[in-house]
């Protein structure tokens, strides 16, 4: 379901992120709020991560008061990443470093590596192997399959709004429990 700016509504699907095979072409956008409900984190969180450069906004920076940032699908995962290795106790300093690792090889096969962490060093596991390896060593503690985050966030995302990158156009998310969207959508029918 997509809703244009002047509250014209159509039911032509539009893609949520990018496919695997074209990480290169982001083609929604998704403003703080949503960002925030989609990696279950609080809007003061994710304004720090941002002021911080631990995960800016790759879309649309803030450009001073005013303006609205605007988040790829893949910044979303990061953000539930980083998330998820706070809450399991890993310092802001070592999930700084393992974001800043992975913005340098550039989230190339972001949704299917395994991150592991010791609770001091965060390390990157692309196969099974090595994440056996790892535990052989001693190293691993507990490990975030980053898939299954990018399936978790795809999830959310669906039922949440949405912004096309290319023309702003607002797309309403299928929250079957969001009673606004679904009178927009039965009015568009």
């Amino acid at each position: 379901m997509t809703s244009s700016g002047d509250g014209t509504a159509a039911d032509v699907p539009y893609p949520l992120h990018s496919s695997a095979a074209d990480p290169g072409v982001e083609t929604v956008g998704y403003r703080g709020p949503t960002a925030c409900a989609a990696a279950g984190i609080t809007y003061r969180q994710l304004d720090y991560w941002a002021r911080t450069a631990l995960v800016e906004p790759s879309v649309r920076p803030s450009y001073g008061s005013g303006s609205q940032r605007l988040y790829s699908f893949r910044d979303v995962v990061v953000l539930k990443i980083v998330k998820r290795f706070l809450d399991t106790g890993v310092a802001l300093q070592n999930i700084r470093a393992a974001v800043q690792h992975l913005r340098a090889r550039g989230f190339q096969d972001l949704e299917r590596m395994t991150l592991m962490s010791d609770g001091a060093t965060v390390y990157e596991c692309s196969s099974p192997d090595e994440v056996v390896g790892l535990l052989q060593g001693g190293q691993g503690v507990f490990g975030i399959a980053v898939g299954v985050v990018w399936r978790d966030v795809e999830a959310a995302l669906s039922q949440l709004h949405g912004e096309r990158i290319d023309t702003g156009e607002t797309l309403i998310g299928n929250n079957p429990t969001d009673e606004l969207a679904r009178r927009r959508r039965d009015r568009a029918v």
